[in-house]
């Protein structure tokens, strides 16, 4: 069964063109690596709830909107290879300046998961 990095990130609207730029590189680094897939979404049909959501996952602010992304791999052990290539590839690097980020990576969530339902 596949393995899926998935993240939750806060990012400013005004920021998204920045945001998605960033995606996009980061994203080829991950795919030049070896993951399977890499897709960022950004919140549309995302509402705050009355217990848990989304934006309060993430202490979504005004002006703020949701992303959610994920890494897709063949395996946690495909993943853990995919990673360490990926966080010492200096291209990567350049880009994780926490001040120069465009969303605030305090509350960003991340975790790794294991498929239990594939249909693919």
């Amino acid at each position: 069964m596949k393995y899926i990095d998935g993240f939750l990130i806060p990012v400013p609207k005004k920021k998204l063109d920045e945001y998605k730029k960033l995606a996009r590189k980061a994203g080829k680094i991950w795919m030049e690596y070896g993951a399977l897939d890499y897709v960022e979404c950004v919140a549309d049909d995302v509402k705050k709830g009355k217990w848990t959501s989304f934006p309060q996952a993430v202490k979504q602010k005004d002006g703020e909107t949701v992303v959610f992304s994920y890494i897709i791999y063949k395996s946690r052990a495909h993943r853990d290879r995919v990673n360490k290539k990926v966080m010492a590839d200096p291209r990567l690097m350049a880009m994780c300046d926490p001040g120069n980020m465009p969303f605030d990576g305090k509350r960003m969530m991340w975790g790794g998961f294991k498929s239990m339902v594939d249909m693919a």
